[in-house]
């Protein structure tokens, strides 16, 4: 199983010439160009988010981690998709005035994505290769280090400010 694991993120690095999630440049929620390059250096919990999903309520755990960790050098990335049940078929504008009305969400958004499928990102095809698994649902989350790497991922139903997810934050701001 490592070395299948091994060998798909030696793929990826190949293919998308990455070779940590901080080389990809995505598009902010306003579409202008936002290279994740600005996170090196900070502990990353990356989310594929929705707003219209059983799990969207995770926008205020989500907001309240990213409120307490910020000054310690940690960051949210929100990548709204579409991908599951159609749960998210706003325009980004929509996407960001939602999440900003209804949940008052200051971490970073971008641009909505695909997470799954054939035209998924290339940020996603390098996420789901490190961990070896595809994305089910909304609210998935993926544990970036300060160089980068992928450290954990955390389903859906596990809430952003659980403590699985707290002690795995806490130990990364440490290192």
């Amino acid at each position: 199983m490592i070395r299948i694991a091994c060998l798909l993120l030696s793929i990826s690095v190949v293919v998308f010439g990455a070779s940590n999630a901080y080389d990809f440049t995505m598009n902010s929620i306003d579409g202008k160009a936002a290279p994740l390059a600005t996170f090196k250096g900070k502990v990353t919990l990356i989310v594929n988010v929705a707003s219209r999903c059983g799990y969207t309520p995770q926008y205020s755990a989500l907001e309240a981690v990213y409120e307490k960790y910020r000054d310690r050098g940690f960051v949210i990335a929100g990548f709204p998709a579409n991908n599951f049940g159609g749960q998210e078929p706003g325009t980004n504008e929509e996407i960001q005035q939602f999440c900003n009305r209804k949940y008052s969400v200051t971490f970073p958004l971008f641009s909505k994505i695909s997470v799954s499928g054939a035209d998924k990102a290339p940020l996603y095809q390098f996420l789901t290769s490190a961990t070896g698994t595809e994305i089910q649902w909304n609210f998935t989350k993926f544990l970036v280090d300060k160089s980068g790497k992928v450290i954990q991922r955390f389903e859906s139903a596990v809430e952003p400010d659980s403590p699985e997810v707290i002690a795995a934050i806490e130990a990364a701001l440490k290192k």
